[in-house]
């Protein structure tokens, strides 16, 4: 029998052995072997370093589903997650942790949507009748994922504000729309994908001969999540009035804010940068007041949720060192600016500026990476076509490889089927939907 290879295999090898053999003729060798032990180094680091965001993050979580907020939000998006995730059981805890992780992505909240997107792969596996092979409901979530539905990107505006562009936010408008058809092709691309190859039936493994007894009782019924609901504990009067009061408290905070420097300061710069700094304080003390006033005993729900961070964080360090590896070797080598050079013949029928076609190819590739290109154009000259055009494919799609290889290894997923092709036309149609909607929006500049 055939077996079902993911296309992250030979293209990791790729990676490598090509690297190798550009950076043995550029006389790159050292540089390349330095970056592949810094690759390493940098995956353990992050891995490390998530496993506090993960604790937090699905404690937070945990004390969220306890209190019904996550079941509230899914019914109220049911209508279009349930057409697009029509093998997800609308009331699943895989439904509500991925309407979570994507609206920490849409509010780009980096930190929170990484640790709500493993979540929601590990529920999703849990649906999955066969371990190791990338469901349609999971390779759907990936390329939704990957293609990055952004509303305001925050980080983007804050680099340019500290460049000393004189209209920061302007890139909202050609971000929102390019991350919008890149979003769009990706899941019409996943759905007709789907279509053409349906989940494998699940894989049978020999068993114990079946009794001959009538006796109903001792009949095999599937796992089910018996788990009874959590026992909710109402505030007291006290509590009540005491958080009752911080919430009022916070809000004349807000008031002040906007009575002190005018509405329009919600759409300055230093608008936007107070926003960012607001946001992730505001989600987390939400989230937890909303538990508290529910009856949720907060403080005990987030350290039970927090332990499955742990685990999690662990268990994909192993496919965050490869694909940092590789990636590290790749732009060591010099690899980059060979392709680079290769496809600017392709690039420029689009309109696309060889100076901006790096960044169209880290982006996949190390979001790090293509967020320090980013910040050196702009920074160089923040007033430019270049500078607009890189900003907005910052904000429009995601890193494809990083993605697959941290979510698909966080539940041991082999066989991703077509979730990687699917995730690269997304970041294709992305960037040339950056070019065409920049050239269209900011002339300008041009």
């Amino acid at each position: 029998m055939k077996t079902n290879v993911s296309p992250l295999n030979p293209i990791w090898l790729f990676l490598i052995a090509f690297a190798t053999v550009v950076a043995a003729y550029g006389g790159k060798m050292k540089p390349l072997t330095e970056a592949s032990f810094k690759g390493a180094g940098s995956a353990v680091e992050l891995a490390i370093g998530l496993v506090g965001s993960m604790a937090l993050w699905l404690g937070i979580m945990r004390v969220a589903e306890e209190a019904g907020l996550m079941q509230a939000i899914a019914r109220a998006i049911r209508p279009v997650m349930v057409r697009l995730f029509p093998t997800v059981p609308p009331e699943h805890p895989a439904m509500s942790a991925m309407i979570m992780n994507l609206a920490a992505n849409a509010l780009g909240l980096g930190n929170a949507a990484t640790p709500l997107g493993l979540k929601a792969m590990k529920e999703l596996d849990r649906l999955n009748p066969n371990p190791g092979t990338a469901t349609n409901a999971m390779c759907l979530f990936l390329a939704i994922n990957t293609a990055s539905v952004t509303l305001i990107p925050l980080e983007v505006i804050a680099v340019r504000a500290s460049a000393g562009t004189t209209q920061p936010a302007s890139i909202v408008l050609t971000t929102l729309i390019a991350t919008a058809i890149g979003t769009t092709a990706a899941v019409l691309a996943a759905k007709f994908a789907a279509r053409r190859s349906p989940d494998p039936a699940p894989v049978t493994e020999p068993t114990e001969p079946i009794s001959n007894s009538t006796d109903d009782s001792e009949a095999i019924e599937p796992a089910v999540d018996t788990a009874p609901p959590p026992v909710l504990h109402p505030p007291s009067r006290v509590g009540q009035l005491v958080f009752g009061g911080l919430v009022l408290a916070f809000l004349g905070a807000i008031v002040q804010k906007v009575i002190r420097h005018g509405f329009g300061f919600v759409f300055s710069i230093d608008g936007f940068t107070t926003i960012s700094n607001w946001v992730l304080p505001m989600f987390i003390s939400g989230f937890l007041i909303y538990g508290y006033f529910r009856g949720v005993r907060v403080y005990e729900a987030l350290t039970e949720g927090a332990k499955e961070g742990f685990e999690i964080a662990v268990r994909v360090i192993p496919f965050m060192v490869a694909i940092f590896v590789a990636i590290g070797m790749f732009r060591a080598s010099g690899a980059l600016e060979l392709l680079t050079n290769l496809l600017t013949p392709v690039t420029a029928l689009i309109g696309m500026p060889a100076e901006a076609l790096p960044m169209a190819l880290i982006r996949p590739l190390s979001g790090s990476g293509a967020f320090g290109f980013m910040s050196e154009i702009v920074k160089a000259n923040p007033n430019s076509f270049l500078a607009d055009l890189v900003s907005t494919m910052q904000g429009a799609s995601d890193t494809t490889f990083y993605t697959l290889a941290v979510y698909f290894g966080s539940v041991a997923i082999i066989r991703t089927r077509y979730a990687l092709p699917v995730g690269l036309f997304a970041d294709a149609v992305s960037a040339i939907a950056s070019v065409l909607v920049c050239r269209l929006l900011l002339p300008g500049t041009a």
